[in-house]
């Protein structure tokens, strides 16, 4: 395995450094500590009712595949059920979150523009599921202040069977 660092490398999830997220089930930034400049991707493990994140949208696309489980999307104010393999596309300014099954889903996100990045948005479905914002907003600490610390952790068997 070669590690996340300036140039190529190659990261196998199972051993890899994970985060834990309290309420927000478990993911692994392929990135590792540096952020890929034009692509995000990221590995969610996530629990009955666990959001990815906070109902947002961003100036970029994001697009999302269930590999495993089902998932609820909370999409421009709808609810809709995945399943395994469904496929998501999030073109800029869809507003959005997903939550857990319990499912695993991979989410790979562009990079291209950055100010402003997106906000998270207050709606009542994702409120009533726990993923919502109370007031809009583009900060992060703020959106997030509810939740505690992610933690690092390793892989847990089982997680991607």
């Amino acid at each position: 395995m070669t590690e996340p660092g300036e140039g190529w490398f190659v990261l196998n999830a199972r051993e890899a450094s994970w985060r834990r997220r309290p309420g927000r089930g478990y993911s692994l930034p392929f990135e590792g500590a540096n952020d890929f400049p034009q692509l995000g991707i990221e590995l969610y493990v996530l629990g009955p009712g666990e959001p990815i994140g906070l109902y947002h949208w961003e100036a970029n696309q994001e697009d999302f595949l269930v590999l495993s489980g089902e998932a609820l999307l909370l999409i421009e104010g709808e609810e809709r059920p995945l399943r395994r393999w469904d496929f998501v596309h999030c073109p800029p300014g869809t507003k959005h979150i997903i939550l857990g099954g319990p499912c695993v889903v991979l989410a790979v996100g562009a990079r291209e523009h950055g100010d402003p990045w997106g906000a998270y948005s207050v709606d009542e479905v994702a409120l009533r599921h726990g993923a919502g914002s109370e007031r809009e907003t583009s900060d992060a600490s703020d959106a997030y202040a509810r939740f505690p610390d992610s933690v690092s952790t390793p892989y847990h068997e089982g997680w991607l069977d």
